[in-house]
């Protein structure tokens, strides 16, 4: 008899991790964070969206839910952190262009690739112009593509430079991890801003160290999707890349005056997971205290 309802309690948890999967690929969450900054002026705080990692999910029709929910939060900035869409040659990205052009509506847009558009961008042999049309049509949105570029912005009266990092695309591979160092970003990029607040949006966060030593106040960061699985604590078990627990998968760390928030993403791809691992609308108010 004990058998039977062992092998019950098993079928049942068999069932309720699976219907967990399947509920939380189709919800999202709002992550508020409050960072700090010693270079900020004012009592106001400034509102931020930080969105990464959409990969074409959408969540209600042409990612209505979604959207309205940015719009709720009145945000002064929306920072894109890379893979809104899916880089592969079979799919399209229509449904990633009409949710970036969406919320332009809404804020100013800064738009920092990742790896997918990455190597759309860098292997035209492979996927045609499709990165050339999805980056024009964006651009007549109104968006600010940030590709090894910055940008000045002032937010309630403080100055902000934010910086979008490409490095090179092998830094991706699947089962490694490559050196990269403070000079490796100064190359691409040029040296950190010392006197405004300097945001980075750099995709992937497992070289954080090398961005905060290159001088980053904010970092930005995505691509583990949070560990697709995560202990109930949160803490994340296992990347797309198959890399285990991550130091970086998605949380808000500090140390110093320097904050690092990664996020959890919107969306998968190819490995449809996750568990203990809700997808994050991400909203960070900078202030002194």
């Amino acid at each position: 008899m004990w058998k039977m309802w062992f092998c019950i309690v098993i079928l049942l948890l068999i069932a309720g991790v699976f219907a967990e999967v399947k509920r939380e690929l189709h919800t999202f969450c709002i992550t508020r964070y409050k960072v700090l900054s010693p270079k900020w002026n004012g009592e106001k705080s400034g509102k931020i969206i930080f969105l990464s990692d959409l990969h074409n999910h959408e969540y209600g029709l042409h990612n209505k839910k979604l959207i309205d929910k940015i719009r709720m939060e009145n945000p002064e900035l929306i920072l894109i952190g890379g893979d809104i869409l899916v880089g592969k040659e079979d799919i399209s990205y229509e449904s990633a262009a009409k949710f970036v052009e969406a919320i332009c509506k809404i804020a100013p847009v800064y738009y920092a690739n990742g790896n997918h558009e990455q190597r759309m961008k860098e292997k035209p042999e492979k996927y045609g112009d499709a990165f050339v049309k999805y980056k024009k049509r964006l651009l007549d949105a109104g968006v600010c593509f940030l590709e090894n570029e910055s940008a000045e912005v002032e937010l309630d009266g403080n100055k902000l430079s934010l910086t979008g990092l490409e490095l090179r695309i092998e830094v991706y591979e699947k089962m490694k991890t490559h050196k990269v160092t403070k000079g490796d970003i100064a190359q691409k990029v040029g040296s950190a801003k010392q006197e405004e607040i300097q945001i980075l949006l750099a995709h992937n966060p497992e070289y954080m160290e090398a961005y905060q030593a290159w001088g980053a106040d904010i970092t930005l960061s995505g691509h583990l999707h949070g560990g697709l699985i995560c202990l109930p604590n949160g803490k994340s078990v296992i990347t797309p890349q198959f890399h285990l627990f991550p130091k970086h998968a998605g949380e808000m760390k500090v140390k110093g005056n320097q904050t690092a928030i990664v996020s959890r993403g919107l969306g998968t791809h190819t490995v449809n997971i996750r568990l203990f691992n809700p997808a994050e609308l991400i909203v960070f108010q900078i202030s002194k205290q």
